[in-house]
């Protein structure tokens, strides 16, 4: 038992000393991403206002002691908006890569492991989804679709699922022809045992670095949809929704565009780089090298 207990605790300081050898870009990037999430958490806390109150005798008023960042046209509260903001695009991206992971993983698997013409079925339709460019997939697929999380979350994990899809399907196909799976076949083991209880596991340390990844994808996809009025509607306080209600009064009050555009950069640069750093901390070929 003290071993294994010597032997995780091992493990786990290699994973932190390789995710964090960048250097001061990923240690600052890892405390942006708990940043947001801390405030998508507790915005309700953070703020006394709600996202939808207006005060229309104090519209576009610059930073104060009253509102940290200022309000919007309507009078609502800049810094409220940002922190609910960071909620909606947070769940929806989070929501969109779980829903792709779990369709995309699951296809990429089955197809992989049985090959022949479902294979052929499968990679075809996603080598088509992948040659349309997804914010023009994204755009076709929210006009038949309400404007709500779900409905949007639902289209962005679409056009992201060809990336799981991909994936697990060449490592599935890379593995099935291993020994331990051809031993699992000759001692009668049921396919769905072999697929998920011996190819699957195999398949997680680079489902965890795509999914990290796919996040910072989703949150753009999700302020590109709803800047362009095919996402999030408004009044709901999403940052695509607020570049895009903000940029009409860049020369009044910039503050209400620039900041949601500054956190959305923010978010997906973070979530990549902590993408880059988990593809490091989890690659087999540096053990026992950093």
């Amino acid at each position: 038992m003290a071993k294994t207990q010597s032997k995780l605790q091992k493990n786990l300081r290699h994973f932190f000393r390789v995710f964090f050898s960048r250097g001061w870009v990923t240690k600052l990037c890892f405390v942006l991403i708990i940043l947001f999430v801390f405030c998508a958490l507790f915005a309700p806390v953070l703020t006394p206002f709600t996202p939808y109150e207006q005060d229309l005798l104090s519209m576009l008023q610059g930073p104060s002691s009253k509102h940290l960042l200022g309000t919007d046209m309507l009078g609502r509260d800049t810094l409220t908006r940002l922190l609910y903001g960071a909620r909606v695009s947070l769940i929806t991206g989070l929501l969109s890569s779980i829903w792709a992971a779990l369709v995309g993983t699951t296809l990429g698997l089955v197809s992989g492991y049985f090959g022949g013409w479902i294979n052929t079925v499968v990679m075809r339709l996603t080598d088509a989804m992948i040659a349309i460019p997804p914010l023009i997939f994204t755009m076709v697929l929210s006009s038949v679709v309400s404007g709500n999380l779900i409905g949007v979350s639902v289209v962005i994990g679409v056009s992201i699922m060809p990336s799981y899809i991909r994936m697990v399907n060449g490592l599935v196909v890379s593995l099935r022809e291993n020994d331990y799976v051809v031993a699992a076949n000759l001692i009668g083991q049921k396919q769905s045992v072999i697929m998920f209880k011996h190819l699957l596991p195999n398949c997680f340390a680079s489902l965890i670095v795509i999914f990290t990844m796919n996040l910072g994808t989703a949150v753009m996809l999700e302020a590109t949809l709803s800047y362009l009025g095919v996402g999030i509607v408004p009044p709901t306080p999403a940052w695509g929704v607020m570049v895009s209600e903000g940029y009409k009064y860049l020369f009044n009050q910039p503050l209400i565009a620039i900041l949601p555009g500054i956190c959305i950069m923010l978010v997906v640069i973070a979530f990549n780089i902590a993408g880059d750093a988990l593809r490091d901390a989890l690659d087999p070929r540096l053990r026992g090298k950093l």
